[in-house]
């Protein structure tokens, strides 16, 4: 099934760096395996992992005719993969389920030099700011959501965020010198990096 999500909103800008690399891709908390399949056309192989055994099982499902791709299940930051063997890593909505030091830097040893980071995540509000600048979000987001039929509960594990984005930037620039963060629309933030060759 294909579905429209705030995160499967962003799959297009993931599937079209994919399409640049033509490369090995990963991507971490795949959830129900829906941009690993839509990356499969576009990349040499791709991996997904997941800590959920549900997803895991209904993600394998979704890919079992594609011979480019497979899921893992397992928690990121203890699964053998091999560093340094990717030209993407993703995350979707999943940075703030684990441990944000420890995330990014694995995320950085498992890319090859020249390889590309993008993370689509959530920050929380904690700050007037904060607030405004996500309710001034709404005249878009709602219709939005409306007009692509949006699919709210696609049955996987959610968590909400902890850290501010002023928390999420000052962590990324000190472990990913020259990234560039920047507020997406449907309360996401897009995280870039690209790895020193």
């Amino acid at each position: 099934m294909k579905y429209w999500s705030h995160n499967a909103a962003y799959h297009p800008l993931i599937v079209d760096v994919a399409r640049g690399l033509e490369g090995d891709v990963l991507d971490v908390g795949c959830g129900e395996g829906l941009l690993v399949e839509r990356r499969a056309s576009v990349s040499r192989f791709v991996t997904g992992v997941d800590a959920d055994p549900q997803a895991v099982m209904r993600a394998r499902a979704r890919i079992e005719t594609l011979l480019n791709a497979t899921v893992y299940e397992g928690d990121f930051l203890e699964i053998f993969l091999e560093p340094g063997s990717f030209d993407l890593v993703t995350m979707v909505a999943t940075l703030h389920h684990l441990d944000f030091e420890e995330a990014v830097s694995r995320m950085c040893s498992l890319l090859r030099p020249g390889g590309k980071l993008i993370v689509i995540g959530l920050s929380a509000n904690r700050t007037i700011g904060d607030w405004v600048l996500s309710g001034a979000a709404l005249p878009v987001v709602h219709p939005m959501g409306r007009i692509h039929g949006e699919h709210r509960d696609i049955r996987v594990v959610t968590r909400a965020p902890t850290q501010t984005l002023r928390e999420i930037r000052e962590g990324a620039s000190r472990l990913l010198p020259g990234c560039k963060i920047k507020r997406g629309l449907y309360y996401r933030y897009i995280l870039l990096w690209t790895k020193a060759r």
